[in-house]
Parts: C-alpha cells; sequence; structure tokens
C-alpha cells in the first residue's frame, strides 16, 4: 500500500506487524532505493565480511554459521514475507528482501571468507535473482511467503553451483 507521501514501506499504522515488517524489509534495507534487492543482498554480504574479518572464524565455523543464518532466515522469513505481503496488499512487495538476504547466503557458502569470491557471490546471485532461469520463475508461484522466498533460494543455488564451478576452472 503506498501511503499519501508515496513511501511504499509504510503501511497504514493499524495493519503493521512489527516484527514481520523488520524481519521482512531486513532492517529497514528493503526501503533502499533504487533496487531494494540489491540493497539486501548487499547488506547481507557485508554482515557476512564482518563476520568473517572481525570474528577470524574457521572456515567451519563460518560454514556452520552462515548455514544456521541460512535456516533461521527461513524459518522466520517465510511467515514475515507471508505478512507483509497480506499487510501492503501485495502478491510480492519489492520492498520485502528477507528472501535476498536468504538467497545472498546460500550463495555465499563457498566463498570461505575471501572478498572476491563474496564478489563474484554477490554478482551472479543478483544476476540470477533478476533473471530468473527455469525453473526458478516457478517457485513464484507457491502460496504467499513461500513463493516469495523460494525463488531467491533457487537463485542462491544457481549462483553457488556457477561459482563453485568458476573456482574450480580458476584453480
Amino acid at each position: 500500500m503506498i501511503n499519501n507521501q508515496g513511501n511504499i514501506c509504510q503501511p497504514p499504522p493499524v495493519r503493521r506487524t512489527l516484527w514481520a515488517w523488520t524481519i521482512a524489509t531486513f532492517f529497514g534495507a528493503g526501503c533502499g532505493k533504487p533496487g531494494p534487492g540489491t540493497w539486501g543482498s548487499v547488506a547481507a554480504v557485508l554482515i557476512w565480511a564482518a563476520c568473517a574479518k572481525l570474528l577470524h572464524p574457521a572456515p567451519q565455523t563460518l560454514l556452520i554459521a552462515l548455514v544456521a543464518a541460512i535456516v533461521l532466515t527461513l524459518l522466520v522469513g517465510i511467515p514475515a514475507s507471508t505478512i507483509v505481503a497480506r499487510e501492503s496488499g501485495r502478491h510480492d512487495p519489492q520492498f520485502v528482501v528477507i528472501d535476498e538476504v536468504a538467497g545472498q547466503a546460500i550463495a555465499l557458502i563457498g566463498s570461505q571468507a575471501n572478498w572476491r569470491h563474496a564478489l563474484i557471490a554477490l554478482i551472479l546471485f543478483r544476476l540470477f535473482d533478476i533473471t530468473k532461469p527455469y525453473p526458478i520463475r516457478q517457485l513464484e508461484k507457491l502460496p504467499n511467503g513461500w513463493g516469495i522466498v523460494l525463488d531467491d533460494v533457487g537463485a542462491g543455488l544457481y549462483a553457488l553451483c556457477v561459482a563453485s564451478l568458476l573456482h574450480l576452472w580458476i584453480h
């Protein structure tokens, strides 16, 4: 729903479920312009990079933390996306970016604290998220938050596979 200032991230206050909007917009990253999906993806990469750089975890620890974050993002993001889509009156609102966060995190699985690999994962994820090659577009047809989130999970898996193949080919 667009309010009188034209801001799509602000539904009428009566219908706003705060926790769902906070999660679905990934703490407001989805309100970034232009390209809210890119802002969500970049936010995911920056959080991953900060954890890798500041905490210096072992590769297995970083991988376990990333997989745990993906699972948590899916468990909370699907219902949050459902609620926000319903409250905004839109099928797949652009400002819902928790799906990009989940997909980008999946694309980062093979990066192992390497910023070059993370950049490749970001570019590939955005490419697959925007173009939605077969069968990713079919996932959008799933009901509610499932369709909103799982198409980006598919894009993340495509990006992970292609990035892994590039890594093998280059090395």
